[in-house]
């Protein structure tokens, strides 16, 4: 994994400079959504990892599969990629694109996990807190572990806010160990 993310980043790099010079930032995060999904199903990876199937053949299948959802920069795109056989990274080149627009555009990715089901009002409460403490837009990724006990956790990029149960129990148990 760490290695397809150290690939991939400077061609999400270069897809960014591009799509942020052309202003058509959306444009190539659609494209490049419905190219990952297409990579992800697994009929699609193997063959592309049949060696048997040339670079030309895998970049026709995403053209025909994807008919109208590529321009001719996508359609390029996805043929380099096809000929120097990094099509399979097309998931962490899709995700990275979509952190540097996010960062762009002012917007930070917040993975809330909670022990128990968060209200709306409670979750509203939560963003509009988290908002003004960032400074800007912030986009609730919320997922439920009842291993938590109680409480929340929230990781914001490199920022983890433990305020669960079990982080309690794991600090005091640190703590006493000390």
């Amino acid at each position: 994994m760490a290695e397809a993310i150290t690939v991939a980043r400077p061609y999400a790099e270069a897809l960014y400079k591009l799509s942020l010079k052309n202003k058509n930032l959306s444009q190539w995060s659609k494209m490049l959504q419905f190219a990952a999904k297409i990579a992800e199903d697994k009929r699609i990876k193997m063959l592309i990892d049949n060696p048997r199937v040339s670079a030309e053949q895998i970049s026709k299948l995403f053209f025909d599969i994807g008919k109208s959802n590529f321009d001719n920069e996508a359609h390029n795109f996805l043929t380099l990629l096809a000929e120097n056989k990094r099509i399979t990274i097309l998931p962490q080149i899709s995700q990275l694109y979509e952190q540097l627009k996010a960062q762009y555009e002012g917007i930070l990715e917040a993975k809330i996990t909670s022990a128990f089901e968060i209200d709306a009002k409670q979750l509203k409460k939560l963003i509009d807190d988290l908002e003004q403490k960032f400074n800007c837009k912030i986009e609730p990724k919320v997922s439920i572990d009842p291993e938590l006990i109680g409480g929340i956790k929230v990781e914001i990029g490199d920022e983890v806010f433990d305020a669960s149960v079990r982080g309690k129990l794991e600090a005091m148990t640190v703590a006493l160990k000390s």
